[in-house]
C-alpha cells in the first residue's frame, strides 16, 4: 500500500512479534507466536490505534470539531478513540450499549467506562431497546443543530477506511516473516476491520498464509459473509485484485451466550497466557480468541511443522470490569 492515504502518527509501530515458547510447549502443538498489537502505545493500545491513524486524519479533513463513536460498555475501541481525540484536541462522545445483562457496578464503571472519562470523554449509556447507532445519530443531529460539527465513527473503526490500518499489519508481519514460515494467523473476529483488513492485506501482497478468525459475536456464516463484503470494500479502496472468498474461514464455537459474556474457555485461556507467558489477554476478544486456537491445536486442527501467529488486540484494560468473572 502507497503514501496516498493520510495517516497520524497515535501509536508504536511495528509492534513486535514474539514467539510464545513456554506456551508452545504447554500445549505441545504447533509452535505458536504472537503479535504484540497490545503494545500500540495509544491508552494501554490495542488494535483500534491501527485504524483511528488513518480515520482521524478523515475527521480533520471533514473540519469535525466532535468525534461521536459507539461501543459496547466495556468497548477498547471507544477507549482509544477518546485518547485520540485528547492527543489532537478534539471533544469525544462515547454512546455505549448494554450487552452483558445483570452486569455488576464495576462492570459498569471501572476498566475501559472510567479511562474513557479520565481521557475526557462525554460518555452515554444507550437505553435499553434501543439501537446504538440510532441514537448516537439522533444525538449528533441535535449537535450539529447546536452548532457543532460531528464525525462519526462506527463501532470497532470498522469501515474501509479503519482496514487500512490493518493491510498495514499485514505488510509489518510479511516483512518480519521473511522466509514465509508463517503458515496461519489466529484473530479474534468481531465488527469485522481487522479481520477484514487482514484479508486484504493478504490479497494485496498475495500471501499464502491462512487466516482463522474466531467469532465473539455472530454465528461463522453471518460473520464469513460480513468480513468477505468488508473485504471487498477495502481491495476496491485500495485499489488491488478482489479477495478470494475461500480465504475467509470463522470459528463460531467460542462465544458462548453472547458477546462480552464470559466463556470458561475464554478464562482458562486468560489465565494459562498469564501464567505461561506474562501476557494479559483481554475478556472479550483476545480471551474468546485465543481459547479458540487452544481448541484448534487441541483437535489437531494443525501440523506440528505449523507455525502460528495470533494477534494480540489488546484489551487488558477490560479485566478491571470482570473480575467477577474470573474464579478466585
Amino acid at each position: 500500500m502507497d503514501n496516498k492515504f493520510e495517516r497520524i502518527s497515535l501509536g508504536h509501530f511495528p509492534t513486535p512479534i514474539e514467539p510464545l515458547e513456554n506456551l508452545s510447549k504447554n500445549l505441545n502443538g504447533p509452535k505458536i507466536y504472537i503479535k504484540r498489537d497490545d503494545c500500540t502505545g495509544l491508552a494501554t493500545g490495542g488494535n483500534k490505534t491501527r485504524k483511528l491513524e488513518f480515520l482521524m486524519p478523515d475527521a480533520l479533513k471533514n473540519h469535525a470539531d466532535l468525534v461521536v463513536t459507539v461501543g459496547a460498555v466495556q468497548s477498547n475501541h471507544t477507549r482509544q478513540t477518546a485518547a485520540a481525540c485528547a492527543k489532537l484536541g478534539l471533544k469525544c462522545l462515547i454512546v455505549l450499549e448494554q450487552r452483558v445483562e445483570n452486569a455488576p457496578e464495576s462492570y459498569m464503571k471501572s476498566g475501559n467506562v472510567f479511562l474513557d472519562k479520565i481521557f475526557g470523554a462525554e460518555v452515554i449509556i444507550c437505553p435499553k431497546g434501543k439501537d446504538v447507532r440510532e441514537h448516537a445519530e439522533g444525538i449528533m443531529l441535535e449537535r450539529k443543530n447546536n452548532g457543532e460539527k460531528p464525525y462519526y465513527i462506527p463501532v470497532g473503526g470498522s469501515n474501509r477506511i479503519g482496514q487500512l490500518g490493518y493491510i498495514e499489519c499485514m505488510r509489518e508481519i510479511i516483512e518480519y516473516d521473511k522466509d514465509n514460515a508463517f503458515t496461519h494467523i489466529v484473530l479474534a473476529s468481531g465488527s469485522g476491520g481487522t479481520h477484514s483488513g487482514i484479508i486484504s492485506g493478504k490479497t494485496l501482497y498475495n500471501s499464502a498464509i491462512n487466516i482463522i478468525g474466531i467469532s465473539v459475536k455472530d454465528n461463522c456464516h453471518d460473520q464469513e459473509e460480513k468480513i468477505f463484503k468488508m473485504a471487498q470494500e477495502g481491495c476496491k479502496y485500495i485499489q488491488c485484485d478482489e479477495p478470494k472468498r475461500e480465504d475467509i474461514l470463522v470459528y463460531d464455537d467460542y462465544v458462548g451466550k453472547g458477546y462480552g459474556v464470559p466463556t470458561e474457555g475464554m478464562t482458562n485461556a486468560v489465565n494459562l497466557m498469564a501464567t505461561k507467558e506474562a501476557i494479559l489477554l483481554d475478556p472479550v476478544y483476545s480471551g474468546k480468541g485465543f481459547a479458540g486456537l487452544i481448541d484448534l491445536i487441541q483437535k489437531n486442527h494443525f501440523k506440528d511443522s505449523d507455525k502460528v501467529l495470533f494477534i494480540h488486540t489488546g484489551g487488558a484494560a477490560a479485566l478491571h470490569g470482570y473480575e467477577w468473572a474470573f474464579p478466585s
